[in-house]
């Protein structure tokens, strides 16, 4: 990965946040997939010279971004149950797609400030 993006951390940080996305998508908890995050970004983040507190940062912050965002998360799964009382509710359109572009995006670009100012 290094030979890939060279020194250009913030292109490695950016790039570690839509993978931890797409792992956390798949899988749809946060908390199940930081072990996983975990090993494969500290070594990727000491290897790119992230400070602890980026790496920290890093590794939260991609296992967040496909929690609210999975149609299988409970943070999408439990409003859909309460608001499809009428059954006109839509659970991909109606709060996984809003999510997922209300939260996910700013988490990206916020992730990704705090891990290059940090």
């Amino acid at each position: 990965a290094f030979d890939l993006f060279g020194d250009n951390r913030g292109l490695a940080a950016l790039v570690m946040l839509l993978v931890g996305l797409f792992i956390t998508l798949g899988i749809g908890s946060s908390f199940s997939t930081i072990p996983i995050i975990a090993a494969i970004f500290v070594p990727l983040a000491v290897q790119f010279g992230f400070s602890p507190m980026a790496t920290v940062v890093l590794v939260g912050t991609a296992a967040a971004l496909g929690d609210a965002g999975s149609p299988a998360s409970d943070s999408t799964l439990g409003p859909t149950s309460g608001l499809n009382v009428d059954g006109q509710h839509d659970h991909m359109w109606d709060s996984v797609v809003p999510t997922f572009l209300h939260y996910n995006l700013p988490l990206i670009a916020f992730g990704w400030l705090a891990a290059m100012t940090l």
